[in-house]
């Protein structure tokens, strides 16, 4: 089954390697790129760009593989409070080292390891030796004090010529990081120092995705990038340099506008001029080139918002204190135009809900089809839902058993007799597992199971929230995920 794409991925890996080596041939042959967001598993790019593949950004790296070299920086701070990244549950040095194991399987050679605001820290010093155990280089780089304001001291021998230089042999060098706030930028403008003292020509570029600069200020696709940065109060605006030096209109975020000032000064000071008028001008997106129906990509992006709402919802009930943060999604859906009822499952998921008296789900196929799933004795909400859907999409009886109740209660019976759950019902996982063996004797168990890469890009919802594992299943099998920001049962303590 087709999805509805609004973006062209093959434009997309073309033209912006195409832009990238011109970026790199106007700085004389070397090229520091920093890369902000995710490298690969860009999965909030693939939802409000439908058509955009979440390795994208690899696969185009891939296309300049023989010229790239990428240098992983990390932050000796986060190293030392042992930082986690939230989305993987592990600490930023271990994602150091499974980032380097990543890349190496891809062809992609990485360099080295930079320690950022280095001052010291036992545990940065820890895990420089792990990395030289590992064969890995690694350079430490300072904390530089007055950075970002103090611009002489800045741009001196005591500041950024006291970090070491990275020594790198390639014409393309990739600055990433675990996280934000790793130090990726100041990285690129050491190197800058060094080889200007030097009398290396080299130059600086930046990567993001969002906000794509060449769509207007308030287009979905750029509302949903400030629904996803939310919780780091980063706002879209009208990039004034680019108003001012080019007349014409050019969307960037605060930060970046913020600091161009700085920014600017301090190539000035390192190189005699600044190559860029204007924070827009340092990008090398070209993504915004690359939609083929926009209004595909308008109403992804809508559905993306209300996603991110019903996330800080249930963020906010579990004990964040995110009430602003809320309260900026409301904001983002009215400028969007929208409200939670946009969501075509939300009404019909409570709906269903309220008629059975039970949690109950409700999914948008991409076909348009809404498919629903109420929880009973045996099967929760979630794995209702997946069933029901499997049956639509294999034409299956929507009465008939693909998993016989005589394989399904004996199942829940080990969960709550063996393995002392208290709730008898089965997860989505367990379900699919069930019914995977079913599908060796049973030919509609198998048609249905030959269905799950159809559920690709279906947006589901939940009257309560689900668990973990449900979650994460439905996300594998490619189904976008919401719920209401309320438990199951009334208990003050929900794992």
């Amino acid at each position: 089954m087709m999805i509805n794409c609004g973006f062209d991925n093959d434009k997309y890996l073309k033209t912006q390697s195409e832009q990238i080596r011109k970026r790199i041939d106007q700085f004389g042959g070397k090229l520091y790129l920093e890369f902000g967001g995710k490298l690969f598993d860009d999965f909030h790019a693939s939802r409000v760009l439908p058509g955009f593949e979440p390795d994208s950004k690899m696969r185009m790296l891939q296309q300049l593989k023989n010229d790239v070299e990428i240098v992983i920086v990390i932050n000796a701070t986060d190293i030392e409070k042992n930082k986690i990244r939230s989305d993987l549950g592990i600490a930023y040095n271990d994602d150091v080292l499974r980032l380097i194991d990543i890349f190496s399987a891809l062809e992609l050679y990485v360099g080295s390891v930079v320690i950022t605001r280095y001052n010291g820290q036992a545990a940065a010093d820890d895990f420089i030796r792990r990395l030289g155990n590992l064969g890995v280089k690694s350079y430490k780089h300072y904390t530089i004090a007055g950075y970002p304001s103090d611009i002489p001291h800045i741009v001196s021998d005591d500041g950024l010529g006291k970090n070491d230089y990275i020594k790198t042999d390639r014409p393309l060098v990739v600055v990433t990081a675990p996280g934000p706030g790793s130090g990726k930028m100041a990285t690129c403008l050491s190197q800058l120092y060094h080889d200007y003292k030097m009398g290396i020509k080299s130059g600086y570029a930046k990567f993001e995705t969002f906000p794509v600069w060449n769509l207007p200020l308030k287009h979905p696709v750029n509302l949903a990038y400030e629904a996803a940065t939310s919780d780091l109060n980063d706002v879209n605006m009208i990039d004034p340099f680019h108003l001012e030096s080019y007349g014409s209109i050019a969307v960037n975020y605060n930060r970046d506008v913020e600091i161009f000032p700085v920014l600017s000064t301090i190539f000035e000071k390192i190189q005699g001029s600044c190559p860029y008028k204007s924070p827009t001008d340092m990008g090398v997106n070209m993504a915004g080139n690359c939609i083929i129906d926009d209004e595909i990509c308008k109403k992804a992006s809508r559905m993306e918002i209300i996603r991110r709402y019903y996330t800080a919802k249930v963020n906010q009930l579990k004990g964040d204190n995110n009430e602003v943060q809320v309260s900026k999604l409301e904001i983002l859906m009215n400028q969007a135009g929208i409200t939670t009822e946009y969501h075509p499952a939300v009404s019909v998921a409570l709906a269903k809900a309220r008629e059975t008296g039970m949690p109950a789900g409700a999914m948008v196929l991409p076909d348009g089809n809404i498919i629903t799933g109420k929880t009973s004795s045996t099967l929760g909400a979630a794995s209702a839902l997946i069933l029901n859907a499997l049956k639509h999409l294999g034409n299956i009886d929507s009465e008939l058993e693909l998993i016989s109740s005589e394989v399904l209660e004996p199942i829940c019976g080990l969960k709550t007799t063996y393995l002392k759950h208290r709730n008898p019902r089965l997860h989505t996982d367990e379900i699919l597992i069930a019914l995977t063996v079913s599908a060796l004797t049973d030919p509609l168990a198998k048609l249905a199971k030959e269905q799950l890469a159809n559920l690709k890009g279906s947006d589901a919802h939940f009257s309560v929230i689900i668990s973990e594992e449900d979650e994460k299943i439905l996300k594998r099998l490619g189904i976008n995920v919401s719920y209401e920001a309320l438990y199951e049962n009334k208990g003050l303590y929900h794992k």
